[in-house]
C-alpha cells in the first residue's frame, strides 16, 4: 500500500496544480477491463459507482485491478451521492479519492468535503480497512488522508452553475468536473454542446474555477470530442466510457472488413 499512497501523492499534486492529467473512464465493472486500461498509462481512471451495475464489492475489485497493473495510473471512484455513509464506505477501499455527482450549492460541496475528511474536522468515520493498510498503517493514514484524499465536485445542472463561484471557493473541494450530458439537459439543450447556452454556462464554470485557482475537467466520450473539450479551457479531461471506446472500436474493425467486401 505504500507504493500506492506515493503514487498517489505525485497525482494530487499534479491535479491540484492544474496540469493536464488525462484519464480513463470505467464503467464496466471487470478486473480484467480495468487492468488493461490502467496498463496503457493514463493518469487516473475513473470508476463509475453512479449510473453503473458496480457493487461496492466490484468497485473494491476494480480499485484493485487499477493497482494490479503496476503503472502510476490511481483510480477515483464516482459516489451515486452526497451520501456520506457511502463517500466512507468508498474512501475505505483506498482510491485516491471521489467524485460527487449534482453539487448544487456551497453547502452541499461542503457536505462531500466533510465526509472526506476525519474528525474533529469532518464527519468521516476511521477504520482499518484497505486504504489504511487494514490497519497496519492506521495511524498515518488518519494523519495524512484529510489533506491527501481528493473531494472532486460535479457541476451539472442550471442551478449548480448559478452558484458554481461559492462551490469553486469551499474549503477542501479539490476540483470541479463538469457533467456535459446532464448539465445540457437541465439547460434544455439536451446533447447540443454548441448552444449558447451550454457554451455560456462552461465559460461560467471555467471562470469560476480559474478565480479559485481551483482545476476543472470533464469528460470526452469520443476521439472526436477530446480536441473539442480540451478547447473549453479544461485543466484535465477524462475520456471513454470503456464501453464507448469498445463499441467505436468495435464498429471499426466491422467496417474495415464490410468495405472490402462491398
Amino acid at each position: 500500500m505504500g507504493d500506492d499512497l506515493s503514487i498517489g501523492d505525485d497525482f494530487t499534486s499534479r491535479l491540484r496544480a492544474c496540469e493536464p492529467v488525462a484519464g480513463c473512464w470505467i464503467s464496466i465493472g471487470h478486473p480484467a477491463s480495468a487492468e488493461l486500461l490502467a496498463g496503457v498509462g493514463y493518469d487516473f481512471a475513473v470508476l463509475d459507482g453512479e449510473h453503473t451495475e458496480m457493487t461496492l464489492e466490484a468497485l473494491a475489485t476494480v480499485v484493485r485491478a487499477v493497482a494490479a497493473a503496476g503503472t502510476d495510473t490511481v483510480p477515483i471512484v464516482r459516489v451515486a451521492s452526497n451520501d456520506p455513509t457511502e463517500v466512507k464506505r468508498v474512501l475505505d477501499l483506498g482510491p485516491v479519492g471521489v467524485m460527487v455527482p449534482s453539487v448544487e450549492t456551497a453547502a452541499e460541496a461542503e457536505r462531500a468535503v466533510d465526509a472526506c475528511t476525519y474528525r474533529p474536522h469532518g464527519r468521516r468515520g476511521v477504520a482499518g480497512y484497505r486504504a489504511a493498510g487494514y490497519g497496519a498503517n492506521l495511524q498515518e493514514y488518519v494523519e495524512s488522508a484529510s489533506e491527501e484524499v481528493l473531494t472532486i465536485v460535479q457541476v451539472e445542472s442550471e442551478r449548480g452553475v448559478e452558484n458554481v463561484a461559492e462551490i469553486a471557493a469551499v474549503n477542501g473541494v479539490d476540483a470541479l468536473f463538469i457533467g456535459p450530458v446532464d448539465l445540457s439537459a437541465s439547460l434544455d439543450v439536451f446533447g447540443d454542446y454548441d448552444a449558447d447556452a451550454m457554451q455560456d454556462a462552461v465559460e461560467r464554470i471555467v471562470d469560476a474555477a480559474d478565480e479559485a485557482n481551483t482545476p476543472v475537467g470533464t469528460l470526452a466520450t469520443s476521439r472526436a470530442e477530446v480536441g473539442v473539450r480540451d478547447d473549453w479551457g479544461v485543466d484535465f479531461l477524462a475520456m471513454g466510457p470503456d464501453l464507448a471506446m469498445l463499441g467505436e472500436t468495435a464498429r471499426d474493425y466491422l467496417s474495415t472488413y464490410r468495405g472490402r467486401h462491398e
